[in-house]
């Protein structure tokens, strides 16, 4: 028996159909060993909801993935088939025989539960909102029918991490972006391997979308969902990660480190639910139940960082995204970037966070659409950057799924995209005014000079910190006039005076005309993962680093505590910035607003042989001693000596006082308690507190006169300097604080510019790169190819030919370029330049066979030369020899006309029947022995000739059996009063006939008259 999960999951949809990972309120307890009933569980809710999507062939994968679940996983199996809407289905009953669960069609508002299997009805889209199966008739879908993506989706938004997708048999698509918005919700998703699949359509299509996490076999998919169902790191998913992440676990800051120094991202600033959500599913997938053993497979596995990397990425984006908010865009913002746009001034889009792409196309596609005409003439710049790398590359190549049909419409599709073998290309119109590249939003310098910036649900994965750096940088970055276009679920937040709300629903602001705040830097996050990664570093060289680290830092607080003086670290405004021992009884909190102030904290009688310690040691740069200070604690008065000792920080040049504090006993009281009386020592003591009065007193007043000297001396020099200075500060103090605002301008526009240069160059290389691979793939073709192939311009000069072309056409090297009717070919009778001006005419096809000189034939086809954009620019022509094919031909004519004479000439009536026993020829001696006309017949059954005469059920039986069986008979009798002859007996004979090319079979039947033989 399985452990049972229990689980009180209450679920939340994503507002306005976005998939975002927002908190969840859950609860979860532990699993209790020997397996529980589905009425035991909490709520009677599943732990998990695994939707299972086929097509074509879905019924053997279903069946053998159900043969092999027990009925105690705790999950809940939902089935989507693609089923005929005009018949009932039998699907449920047929199941129900390979599965002890409970096999069950759906009806609207089903309650799903734990171990049952639920089964689609036909004609109808299913979806499941909080745990309940709802029908929507599959006619009320507004997009095409996939019935499989929409209930996968569904299920992402409804259960997020604890959602299970299943791809099996199947053709087309359906299912592919089902399982990308489960993987991307944080569920696990499977693929049956195409290769043990009926039809491996559908597994095919997910696999190459690359959102399957297991491509197993349908017995295999049974095994790993058991092995789920027992994990105790899925448990801890439907806990809502609080069972293995407690509060500052140290695991987690060890998985910051090692993903910043492998990727250079730092993700403790991202938010932590979602972080620890996609720990878990990477957990999950490894069955590993705790979380240090989790880290450890990340230290020895660099290709599990890297999928962890790709999966804390998310990548949830279409084209034109919530239709709703584009149509906004094309009608409130792009009117207005268009009338304040500077003529000659592009239009300049960011895309951060673009992914594979499909948000900075579907506004190149809305931009053109909504310029006309004029989209020629308007330069268009649109950035898009991503930190992932490998989407980047996906982005560039600008191919997609066929599965984006259900996201554009057939007239963009036609217009924007062109077919190819794995799906859709973007066309080169719109792919040249995007640029892709590689940017850190947070930490590398923005664009600038924008008119649109779109982040949409990209935000809502930052912490509040980065949340908070990123708004500057879009305000720095747009234009006076400019557009930010964030996701349905994000908002500016704090930022909102410095952006104006212009459409609430769809969350599009403009920039106000304000001063951009500093943007602050994120440091704090970078210290402490590099305080981890050094700590770690010095374990992994010491393990006994730790140890001996607390031990030497104990040792060192003892001292401190018990045998160093009590002092303070201040700094040149005398601001304590370290307390050492305990110096509660010289310092205390001063009254009113707290300060670190030292004169301020110095109790009573000890602040003004303090400051002039202090002084002095700031003039003189030496260690200065104050003896015999007073200081009243707790009502005593006690003698104090400080030392103040200054001291630098190498890097900063900046001045410190380290101040310490040391209790003093008068001497010679000391000794005579040891040996005087009681009342001796109690007249000893009133003498000496009143000496210890009169000696206080006058060092207060030496110490207050040489204060108030040093006082005097150095408000007399901190009155000149600022007499001389403040004439000068007054001066400079608006130009530098004008030129202070241009260099700061002049800086963030010369790092975007180099920003903008540095993407642009890699933009280029790549494009070279491609460019080179192209070449090379073209030249490797063109040398392997052994068929003559000539390509030529719109005005009829040769662009390039391959090598077996300058044979047959007697071409050089330095033909290209020349018009194709300077060449000389060898063909009689064949006028080229005319047959190539009539396909660029006419744009049709045009192939014709030629013979040269020599006597060779070829098959010259001429095809017009349609560019990447489906514009003619020339034609190509290639020249395929034929002459076998030739000679073939007419040897084949030969001997059929050699075959015809002789059937001709036997005596004997022949028929030619095809595989149906139509006669598709007849000899003359036919025609004449039973007076009948070729009309009355050619390709006429056999059967019907006559008055039936043929109609024998025997003879029947043997024709039909001749061809499948390949057998022959001889002399079947056939005794019959035929029209126009009279009686008759006959002997029939048949065998089969094959062509030579062994495609066509024929029946040669021969038919002898036993009236002849007998005379």
């Amino acid at each position: 028996m399985l452990t049972e999960i229990k689980s009180g999951h209450e679920n939340k949809i994503a507002q306005e159909g976005e998939q975002q990972e927002l908190p969840e309120d859950s609860t979860c307890e532990d699993a209790v060993a020997g397996g529980l009933t589905g009425d035991e569980r909490s709520g009677n809710e599943p732990g998990a909801i695994v939707g299972i999507g086929a097509s074509a062939g879905g019924l053997e994968a279903f069946t053998q993935l159900l043969e092999n679940l027990p009925n105690d996983t705790g999950m809940a199996f939902v089935l989507v088939q693609h089923l005929d809407p005009s018949h009932k289905s039998i699907l449920s009953e047929i199941l129900s025989r390979s599965t002890s669960m409970p096999v069950s069609e759906v009806e609207d508002k089903t309650v799903l539960k734990p171990n049952c299997v639920y089964i689609i009805p036909p004609g109808k889209a299913m979806s499941v909102s909080q745990g309940i199966l709802s029908l929507v008739p599959r006619e009320d879908i507004a997009r095409q029918y996939m019935p499989v993506d929409f209930f996968l989706e569904s299920l992402a938004k409804d259960q997020g991490g604890k959602a299970i997708g299943v791809i099996l048999s199947g053709t087309a698509t359906d299912g592919s972006r089902g399982l990308k918005e489960i993987k991307n919700a944080g569920g696990i998703t499977f693929a049956q391997k195409p290769q043990t699949a009926r039809f491996d359509g559908m597994p095919l299509n997910a696999v190459a979308a690359g959102v399957v996490d297991f491509i197993l076999t349908s017995e295999d998919i049974a095994g790993e969902l058991v092995k789920i169902a027992c994990s105790s790191a899925f448990e801890a998913v439907n806990a809502e990660t609080g069972k293995l992440f407690s509060d500052g676990a140290i695991e987690l800051k060890q998985i910051f480190t090692i993903l910043r120094k492998a990727c250079g991202t730092d993700f403790s600033l991202y938010r932590e639910l979602t972080i620890k959500r996609r720990i878990l599913r990477r957990m999950v997938l490894h069955r590993i139940e705790k979380l240090d053993e989790y880290v450890d497979c990340l230290r020895e596995n660099p290709a599990e960082v890297e999928e962890l990397y790709q999966d804390l990425l998310i990548n949830v984006t279409n084209f034109f995204r919530d239709p709703e908010a584009f149509e906004t865009l094309k009608s409130r913002v792009f009117p207005v970037v268009v009338k304040t746009r500077q003529p000659g001034d592009p239009v300049r889009v960011w895309v951060p966070g673009c992914s594979t792409g499909e948000e900075a196309y579907s506004i190149a596609i809305l931009l053109i659409e909504f310029l006309g005409d004029d989209a020629v003439n308007t330069p268009i710049q649109i950035f898009a950057t991503d930190t992932n790398e490998t989407l980047i590359e996906k982005a560039r190549s600008g191919i997609y799924p066929a599965s984006i049909k259900a996201d554009v419409a057939p007239e963009r599709l036609r217009r924007f995209f062109t077919i190819v073998d794995k799906g859709y290309r973007i066309s080169k119109t719109v792919r040249d005014m995007c640029v892709f590249a590689r940017q850190d939003m947070v930490k590398d310098p923005p664009f600038s000079r924008l008119d649109l910036i779109s982040c949409r649900n990209v935000i809502i994965y930052f912490g509040q910190a980065m949340q908070k750096k990123l708004f500057p940088v879009f305000h720095y970055a747009l234009r006076q006039n400019g557009f930010l276009f964030l996701g349905s679920s994000e908002s500016v937040g704090v930022y909102a005076n410095l952006f104006n709300l212009e459409d609430k629903k769809h969350k599009i602001f403009s920039k106000k005309a304000v001063q951009t705040p500093i943007i602050s830097e994120l440091a704090a996050g970078e210290y402490m993962a590099a305080a981890v990664e050094q700590r770690e570093k010095v374990s992994r060289i010491s393990p006994d680093a730790d140890l001996k680290f607390n031990v030497l830092e104990e040792a060192n607080r003892i001292v401190l505590s018990q045998y160093a003086p009590a002092g303070v670290i201040v700094n040149s405004d005398l601001e304590i910035i370290q307390f050492r021992g305990r110096t509660g009884p010289y310092l205390e909190p001063a009254s009113g607003t707290p300060s670190l102030n030292i004169l301020k904290m110095a109790r009573d009688g000890l602040s003004l042989g303090l400051h002039s310690a202090i002084n002095q040691a700031k003039k003189e740069n030496v260690p200065v001693r104050k003896e015999g200070l007073r200081v009243v604690y707790n009502g005593r008065s006690d003698r104090v000596n400080v030392d103040v000792i200054p001291f630098g920080e190498p890097r900063t040049k900046e001045k410190h006082f380290l101040i310490l504090f040391e209790k003093t006993v008068p001497h010679d009281l000391t000794s005579r308690e040891k040996t005087g009386s009681a009342a001796v020592k109690l007249r000893q003591a009133e003498v000496c507190d009143e000496d210890n009065q009169l000696i206080g007193l006058e060092h207060e007043l030496a110490a207050t006169k040489e204060y108030l000297k040093s006082a005097v001396e150095q408000y007399e020099l901190t009155n000149e300097a600022l007499r001389a200075a403040n004439e000068e500060i007054q001066s400079s103090n608006e130009e530098l604080q004008s030129m202070n605002e241009e260099l700061e301008t002049s800086k963030e526009e010369l790092q975007s510019s180099n920003e903008e240069l540095m993407t642009l160059n890699d933009e280029v290389q790549n494009r070279n790169l491609e460019l080179g691979r192209i070449s090379s793939d073209l030249q490797n073709l063109f040398r392997s190819v052994n068929i003559p192939v000539i390509m030529l311009g719109s005005n009829l000069n040769i662009r390039l030919f391959n090598h077996s072309a300058e044979k047959a056409l007697n071409l050089i090297a330095t033909d290209v370029g020349r018009p194709i009717t300077d060449i000389n070919t060898k063909f009689n009778n064949f006028e080229l330049e005319q047959a190539i001006l009539e396909v660029n005419d006419t744009l049709i096809s045009k192939e014709q066979e030629v013979q040269d000189r020599h006597g060779c034939w070829y098959s010259v086809q001429i095809r017009p030369y349609r560019t990447l954009e489906n514009k003619i620019d020339g034609v190509v022509i290639t020249f395929v020899d034929i002459s076998i094919i030739k000679k073939s031909l007419v040897l084949s004519q030969e001997a059929r006309a050699y075959a015809e004479a002789i059937v001709e000439t036997v005596r004997e009536p022949l028929l030619v029947l095809d595989a149906g026993l139509h006669i598709k020829s007849a000899n003359k001696a036919f025609y004449q022995s039973f007076m009948v006309t070729p009309e009355d017949t050619l390709d006429r059954s056999i059967f019907d000739l006559g008055n039936g005469q043929w109609n024998i059920p025997e003879l029947r039986v043997l024709l039909e059996e001749i061809l499948p069986n390949n057998m022959m008979f001889e002399d079947f009798n056939v005794d019959h009063e035929f029209p126009n002859i009279g009686h008759k007996k006959m002997l029939v004979n048949a065998r089969r006939v094959v062509s030579v090319d062994n495609q066509t079979k024929l029946i040669l039947m021969a038919i002898e008259d036993k009236n002849e033989h007998m005379r």
